[in-house]
């Protein structure tokens, strides 16, 4: 049995978490099943458009903390690993992503709905990130991804209060970008996803994606990838970065980084996330004002 299903609605791919006994509680076995509907809906070029919703009274209630409580140390590590690189292929699906909150997205729950493009919730639904509740820290990219979406003062208080907020708040910080009655939300999600497909698809996923991941994508590149980046970076600035950057450590990193100074004095513009343990370097590109261009560079340790 999988706890995750994909139904086809014409060109929108209908993606149900499906494990309402539990609340969709996300265990080793969700996220596998996840994964794999995903991969389903890269695959089918007759699905334009994915919406993921949740069986039941709840969208994803967070982990499975029955599950988690029985995890040896390894056991945990691999629990994380799995939930992040699951979120990171539907944050860089090159299709828009809809999540259509019905009820409780909290812990896990809600970093599921902030790796979509678009969230949109019924009246019923709550937001929440518990963790610190817990003892432990949001693990799925919930301190990344929601500073990104309702500014770091609100994630910070959501984040360290552990309080839960209604669908009304979500809307008002920018977390989702329409309330619906519960009875309506997924009929008016499936038709802003309809809205979607029906237009120039070329179109839709050049907006969505740039240089095969989304702008506010949170996964890594690889190093091929990342020397040539570097290489645009040394075409637009003179020689700050070069091929080298790639094997630097932390400490030159951010050494290059105040060598390049600000924006007024140069266009190359490095931004410092701190995630984990590793270094990343990636492109988020974009043309501004006439001939500058902003080319940001993401250092991050996940």
């Amino acid at each position: 049995m999988s706890f995750v299903t994909l139904e086809h609605r014409g060109p929108v791919g209908l993606i149900t978490m499906n494990r309402p006994e539990a609340l969709n509680a996300l265990n080793d076995q969700v996220l596998r099943d996840l994964d794999a509907v995903l991969d389903q809906v890269e695959a089918d070029d007759s699905i334009l458009v994915a919406v993921i919703t949740g069986a039941g009274r709840s969208f994803v209630a967070g982990a499975d903390i029955g599950q988690m409580s029985t995890l040896t140390a390894a056991e945990a590590k691999a629990f994380g690993v799995l939930g992040n690189r699951v979120f990171l292929k539907l944050e860089n699906l090159t299709k828009p992503t809809i999540a259509a909150v019905n009820g409780f997205a909290l812990g896990g729950g809600c970093e599921l709905s902030m790796a979509c493009d678009i969230r949109v919730a019924s009246e019923k639904a709550k937001f929440g990130q518990p963790e610190v509740g817990l003892g432990i820290t949001p693990g799925f990219g919930g301190t990344q991804r929601l500073p990104r979406l309702v500014g770091s003062a609100n994630a910070m208080e959501l984040i360290l209060t552990a309080r839960n907020i209604n669908a009304q708040r979500a809307l008002e910080i920018g977390l989702v970008s329409h309330v619906y009655p519960a009875e309506e939300m997924l009929d008016r999600a499936l038709e802003l996803a309809d809205a979607i497909a029906a237009n120039a698809q070329v179109a839709v996923r050049q907006n969505i994606v740039i240089d095969g991941n989304k702008p506010h994508a949170i996964g890594r590149k690889d190093t091929a990838h990342i020397a040539a980046s570097l290489n645009i970076l040394t075409a637009k600035t003179g020689k700050i970065f070069d091929d080298d950057t790639v094997d630097l450590s932390l400490q030159d990193v951010i050494h290059h980084f105040f060598k390049s100074r600000t924006v007024k004095d140069n266009p190359a513009v490095p931004i410092v996330y701190l995630f984990g343990n590793q270094l990343d370097l990636r492109v988020a590109a974009h043309e501004i004002f006439d001939q500058l261009s902003l080319v940001a560079y993401t250092v991050a340790f996940i």
